[in-house]
């Protein structure tokens, strides 16, 4: 293995990159497992940047190693040639190991919680890949990356590392910021995501005022409630609940686009009791009591990414939300480290500079 020592470069250039995290509508829709035998029904997966970015620093270290320190893990080096794809902060180790980078230090800082379901490792790896890509540029001539092959790339690193199907939709919101829907791909011969703007980037700031994202304070795992919705869906035994999903999610992006906050509210609660039916382990009783709260306060409500920990999220029109909002900030103050995590849309995708 021709390992390449970057610390020369960053001893001189140290180099940033950051990428927002998301909430989501109609996540797992966006792994193939599903989207393939859904396909005639062109599902899709909305997502929302939001603007609590993940932020990857590289610096220089020792020739041959690579460290990475990330709050809520504890660092780790190894020799970049036998680094573990199994530890927990694999997925970096994993991206190190494609560039075949040595003598680096990988910083991360999220704003956002530890595994929080805001899809914060694959932040990391989307931020990581267009950091490292454009030292390599400076170094070595290598051709940039697009928007595209970027978060292609990170997905394909990451299922490959994972040992489990992942959905893209996480890099994506990544690479692209703003408000999404992302449908994927129909046949072998078509690209396996088509983009479609919701709602504009001058309009992300009102948008925001209808937003309200919880922490529940308990860490979550997102291969654990998605591989329950994989064997699921294969055995045949929830097929008519993720049709009524894929519908659902369709109905909450036309919604969404036309400005219909009432019927986009009306499809995320109905989605959202479809996924608790067939997994009542995605809400504790304090998620149960955010979602009902939610509901009563004419606001929609759902889970981030696959639940089972994490995050909750609620729409609404900006009264009901500032109505929701000391509800909520009463039932999270009974668990420590839950709260009310403020943040807007980012209409902003990955970025970097040295």
């Amino acid at each position: 293995m021709n390992i390449v020592n970057v610390s020369p470069f960053l001893e001189e250039t140290p180099v940033t990159a950051s990428a927002p995290c998301r909430i989501d509508m109609g996540g797992t829709l966006d792994i193939r497992t599903f989207y393939w035998p859904l396909s005639w029904l062109k599902p899709c997966t909305i997502n929302m940047a939001l603007d609590m970015r993940t932020t990857v620093r590289l610096l220089p270290y020792k020739p041959d190693y690579i460290k990475v320190s990330s709050r809520g893990f504890d660092s780790a080096e190894m020799p970049i040639h036998s680094v573990p794809f199994s530890h927990p902060l694999g997925l970096i180790f994993a991206v190190a190991y494609y560039f075949r980078a040595g003598g680096l230090h990988i910083e991360i800082e999220s704003a956002s919680p530890p595994r929080s379901a805001l899809g914060g490792s694959s932040v990391a790896a989307v931020a990581l890949i267009t950091a490292l890509a454009g030292v390599f540029k400076q170094t070595h001539g290598a051709e940039p990356l697009t928007l595209p092959k970027t978060a292609l790339l990170a997905h394909a690193i990451e299922e490959s590392t994972a040992g489990v199907p992942c959905g893209m939709q996480d890099h994506l919101a990544a690479v692209y910021g703003g408000i999404n829907r992302w449908e994927w791909q129909e046949n072998v011969n078509m690209p396996p995501f088509r983009r479609k703007q919701l709602i504009s980037n001058e309009a992300t700031m009102d948008f925001s005022n209808r937003l309200l994202l919880a922490y529940c304070g308990i860490p979550h795992i997102s291969k654990d409630v998605n591989g329950v919705w994989i064997r699921q869906f294969l055995s045949g035994e929830t097929r008519t609940q993720w049709i009524e999903i894929a519908q659902c999610s369709n109905r909450f992006a036309e919604s969404l686009e036309r400005h219909d906050i009432g019927e986009a509210i009306i499809a995320m609660n109905r989605e959202m009791g479809i996924r608790k039916t067939m997994t009542p382990g995605v809400l504790d009783d304090l998620g149960d009591e955010l979602i009902s709260a939610a509901i009563s306060g004419d606001c929609g409500a759902r889970i981030t990414g696959a639940g089972g920990g994490g995050c909750i999220w609620a729409l609404g029109e900006p009264d009901a939300i500032e109505h929701l909002r000391p509800f909520w900030e009463k039932i999270l103050s009974r668990r420590e480290g839950a709260r009310i995590l403020d943040c807007g849309i980012d209409p902003l995708g990955v970025s970097t500079h040295s």
